[in-house]
C-alpha cells in the first residue's frame, strides 16, 4: 500500500502542480487513498520531495535535484520499483514503466542531471532517453536492470 501510494505521489506531483500537503491530500483522496496528513508529511520526507518556484510566483513539489550524482543507483526506491524493463539502441534507451508512471520516472532521470543524458521524454509508460554514444546508453541499461534485481 504505502509503495503504490508514494508511486502515485510521483505520478501526481509530476503531473499537477501540487503546491501544500493539503493539495497532495485531496489529490491521493481522488485517487482512491485514504491518508492523514502525518502519512503525507512521512511520504514526503521518503522522497525526498522539495518544493520549488513557479513561473506563476507559486510553489511545487518535485523531486529533489540531484547534481554531480553520476549513478542510477541514486533513485529512490520508488522510481526504480515503477520500471518494468530497459533496452538500448544505438545512443537511446528505452524504458517501460506501469502505466501513468514514465514522466515521474523521466522527472528523476532528468534531475540527474547526468552530463551524457542530452535528454529524455515520456508518454504514459515508456521514456526515451537520448544519450551522448552508444556505450553509454548500454552501460545505463545494465546499471537498471542491476537496480531492479537488487530490489
Amino acid at each position: 500500500m504505502k509503495s503504490k501510494r508514494q508511486e502515485t505521489i510521483l505520478e501526481l506531483i509530476s503531473r499537477y502542480e501540487i503546491e501544500t500537503q493539503d493539495d497532495l491530500i485531496r489529490h491521493l483522496q481522488s485517487s482512491g487513498f485514504e491518508v492523514t496528513q502525518a502519512t503525507i508529511s512521512r511520504d514526503i520526507r521518503e522522497l525526498k520531495l522539495t518544493k520549488v518556484s513557479t513561473a506563476h510566483g507559486s510553489y511545487r513539489y518535485v523531486l529533489p535535484a540531484q547534481k554531480d550524482v553520476p549513478q542510477l543507483a541514486k533513485y529512490s526506491r520508488t522510481v526504480i520499483e515503477s520500471i518494468i524493463s530497459s533496452e538500448s539502441a544505438g545512443n537511446i534507451i528505452v524504458i517501460k514503466t506501469y502505466p501513468g508512471l514514465a514522466q515521474a520516472v523521466a522527472i528523476g532521470i532528468d534531475n540527474m542531471n547526468l552530463p551524457k543524458i542530452l535528454g529524455t521524454v515520456a508518454g504514459d509508460d515508456t521514456i526515451i532517453s537520448v544519450t551522448k554514444d552508444a556505450e553509454y546508453a548500454k552501460e545505463s541499461v545494465r546499471q537498471i536492470h542491476e537496480l531492479m534485481r537488487s530490489l
